[in-house]
């Protein structure tokens, strides 16, 4: 196995024990970036020569018989919407490209302290807005699995890098499946965390409006469920700059293993691959133990067109100018297509949907005591063939049903890969959702362990091109 192929469990623990050198492990991955990378384009930025003084830090320390930090030496990626010391957080925009951190957002400096070497940041689509990942600053990035695919969004550049090969762990953000769907169509475990469990803040830029705050978190992609753990372990550590942080444990009290299966939420269409991906993975989990039953979810249609205003009212308000002097065709077409789903809301609609959340929090809460896991889909289709939303955005936003509405409530949520299929656009990754209640990533663990022990493994893709 190279270096490269390392899970970064695998990575540390080889680390800790001087098996091999952080430096090795580094040096094997940017080769490996300048091998791949040019079919993909999922990095967009690096500082190679600070990537490999962290890794001699790590091997320094360890020299000196200190006690090493959980994700010593780890390479992992960073989403370029996130500050990062010496970096642009362009946001996948024209107008951003000299906008340079002077400090880390809260998630870099946590992997940071807990050891992670730095390999590169990320391509996402402009305003990280759409389930493809296209800018005209850095250009398009492509599946490495299937060309014809999209790699997902808004972090597809961090979970075509990390299926590639190209870090063990890539950072995400998702507001409306920007990590959970990217995971899926990568062939990748994918978790987008509690609301406060992840530190934010971005020095450059005005704190965001009221539905960010609610709905936007950040997560990792990884090659392995155990690699979750580890480095959302990591990202989680409290920091002061992010009043909604909650410094809850990682580790709940013990609960029935007990999962409900939802094929079609409210109607939902779902394809026959996808629906075979979900009792594959209800499957497994019933041969772990588990009792699975078959039966409806709470609703998921009205947080999803409540979550939309809320996203509306803050493009709106926050964006609109920058939208129209971007002037970028993808984000402009899926800004009107948006628009046509719901109207930007007024006041009281504001207050409405804000009022609403509660009622649904609380729907949610209910159902996920007496099911502590739902099994659902990811999306309603497979991985979509590469710029649909361009084409047909009717169908993408219907089928991304799960994707939209979960947020709203600001419940955890796992993608977990089950296994290839043969879609619209050729072979394609496939996968089912877990959600959890809030707070409660450790039973959506063990669950997507469960699946991902009894199923093919990971491997790293080489790209074709």
């Amino acid at each position: 196995m190279e270096l490269y192929e390392l899970t970064a469990t695998e990575t540390a623990e080889r680390i800790r024990k001087g098996d091999v050198t952080a430096r090795a492990v580094c040096e094997a991955v940017l080769e490996r970036l300048d091998a791949v990378n040019p079919a993909i384009n999922a990095v967009v930025a690096r500082d190679d020569d600070e990537a490999l003084q962290a890794a001699d830090a790590v091997d320094a320390a360890r020299t000196r018989g200190e006690a090493l930090p959980p994700m010593a030496g780890v390479p992992v990626t960073i989403k370029e919407n996130v500050d990062q010391k010496g970096f642009a957080t362009t946001n996948g925009l024209r107008l951003q490209k000299d906008l340079i951190a002077t400090s880390d957002s809260p998630v870099v400096a946590n992997l940071r302290h807990a050891g992670a070497v730095i390999v590169g940041r990320t391509n996402v689509p402009a305003f990280s807005l759409r389930w493809f990942t296209r800018n005209g600053l850095h250009g398009h990035t492509r599946n490495p699995h299937n060309p014809a695919i999209t790699p997902g969004g808004s972090s597809g550049g961090a979970a075509a890098a990390t299926a590639a090969g190209i870090g063990a762990m890539g950072h995400g953000t998702d507001i409306a499946g920007s990590i959970r769907y990217p995971a899926y169509a990568c062939g990748l475990q994918g978790i987008r965390p509690t609301l406060g469990r992840v530190p934010a803040r971005n020095a450059t830029a005005p704190d965001r409006h009221i539905g960010a705050q609610l709905m936007a978190v950040s997560g990792p992609h990884a090659r392995s469920v155990a690699d979750l753990r580890l480095s959302l372990t990591a990202m989680a550590a409290a920091d002061l700059q992010d009043p909604w942080h909650m410094p809850v444990p990682l580790e709940g009290p013990s609960y029935p293993r007990r999962a409900a299966l939802c094929i079609s939420p409210e109607g939902l269409e779902t394809h026959p691959l996808v629906e075979a991906a979900l009792r594959e993975a209800a499957a497994r989990l019933t041969d772990a133990g588990w009792q699975v039953e078959e039966t409806d979810c709470p609703p998921l249609r009205e947080p999803a067109r409540l979550q939309l205003q809320l996203w509306q009212v803050e493009m709106e308000r926050g964006a609109k100018a920058a939208f129209e002097k971007e002037a970028d065709p993808d984000a402009l077409h899926v800004l009107s297509e948006m628009q046509k789903v719901t109207s930007v809301p007024d006041r009281d609609q504001l207050m409405d949907a804000l009022q609403a959340r509660v009622g649904f929090m609380r729907n949610w809460q209910m159902f996920l005591s007496d099911y502590p896991v739902l099994i659902c889909p990811v999306s309603a289709e497979p991985p979509f063939p590469d710029m649909l939303d361009l084409e047909d955005f009717p169908r993408v936003f219907e089928a991304q049903l799960t994707q939209v509405a979960l947020p709203f409530m600001g419940m955890p949520a796992l993608s977990v890969f089950t296994g290839f299929g043969d879609g619209e656009a050729g072979r394609v990754p496939l996968g089912a959702q877990l959600v959890g209640a809030r707070f409660r990533e450790d039973i959506l663990f063990e669950a997507a362990e469960a699946i991902e022990a009894r199923g093919p493994a990971i491997s790293v893709v080489t790209p074709q091109g």
